[in-house]
């Protein structure tokens, strides 16, 4: 079986390439939420890679699978942040020149994670959609590799390899809550489940303020929306609307999408801090924010949660703490 031109071998090959340079996180078991929904409920802790998130799954395949000809000139990419990050951490390891563009609505805090790995920053856009719109043109004019930060086989594929690590530490998984954005994370797991154990359950988790993707599934189509402030910013940005892999991928194979509130993502980040001393972003914990709500979680089911990242200041963890104890 495969969707579009993306099998279980490619989701396979990626793991076996990235794995010098991820780390394989823990899947670790939640007692807390455990008890409190009646259900097995694992948490799988992607903000322990080396960058703090998951997106070096997808620019380690990505960057690996180019010619040595393509790595000489160089890569460019538009991030959110930990795209960025990714992609300058992976250049940074296989001596290729990386530059990164991102919208002003990214924060210091990642700004600063980012310049760690010495790539050329560009931050002069309203949106991601317009950072990525100079990344083409920087492609055009230098020849440089654009790594998308999405809608991509090989990016698809990366993500997809946490899948396959879950159900290697727990194989009775039979339901997976994923952060949405952009969809090249939950395309990915959902593919890494879907053609490997068809019957698990996916659901994927966006905030409420400027959801493109849960915009275009209602429309049918991808759309274009401002952004918006919110705890969940590494969630923000388009889909693209010349999107090649991941709306088809959401609409057709993902089985639940559902949104959550900043009061949720703010208590889904306190959630998980007192309960396993761990800090999570705000996309980060909207799945924990999602099985806090009463009912979300089918009693006697064997849940795993993705955590994505710890990309969060100390003054907006300060913040949460004061606003939830």
């Amino acid at each position: 079986m495969q969707v579009k031109d993306i099998t279980s071998r490619d989701i396979w090959r990626a793991k076996q390439r990235i794995s010098p340079y991820i780390t394989r996180t823990p899947l670790v078991y939640s007692p807390a939420l455990s008890e409190m929904t009646g259900a097995n409920i694992y948490i799988k802790m992607e903000n322990l890679q080396a960058i703090g998130a998951f997106k070096v799954r997808g620019a380690a395949n990505k960057i690996l699978g180019l010619s040595e000809s393509q790595k000489e000139k160089g890569v460019s990419t538009f991030s959110t942040g930990n795209h960025g990050m990714a992609v300058a951490y992976i250049a940074d390891r296989l001596n290729v020149k990386a530059t990164v563009c991102m919208s002003k609505n990214v924060p210091d805090v990642k700004v600063k994670a980012i310049s760690r790995y010495n790539p050329t920053i560009l931050q002069n856009w309203d949106s991601q959609d317009a950072a990525g719109v100079y990344c083409y043109e920087l492609q055009e004019k230098e020849g440089v590799t654009v790594i998308p930060p999405f809608d991509d086989k090989e990016i698809i594929c990366g993500q997809g390899t946490m899948s396959l690590e879950i159900l290697e530490d727990c194989p009775e998984i039979d339901t997976a809550i994923v952060p949405l954005s952009g969809g090249g994370l939950i395309s990915g797991v959902t593919l890494g489940f879907k053609l490997t154990v068809p019957g698990v359950k996916v659901i994927g988790v966006s905030q409420e303020r400027a959801a493109v993707m849960i915009e275009s599934l209602k429309a049918g189509r991808p759309v274009e929306m401002p952004e918006e402030p919110t705890l969940a910013d590494s969630l923000l940005g388009g889909i693209g609307l010349d999107n090649k892999y991941t709306f088809d991928i959401v609409r057709d194979y993902v089985d639940e999408t559902v949104q959550v509130g900043e009061e949720e993502i703010s208590k889904g980040i306190a959630y998980i801090m007192e309960n396993h001393h761990v800090i999570a972003e705000g996309a980060s914990a909207t799945g924990i924010a999602y099985a806090l709500r009463s009912g979300a979680i089918k009693k006697g089911s064997n849940v795993a949660i993705i955590v994505t990242g710890n990309g969060i200041s100390m003054e907006t963890v300060k913040q949460i703490v004061n606003d939830n104890y």
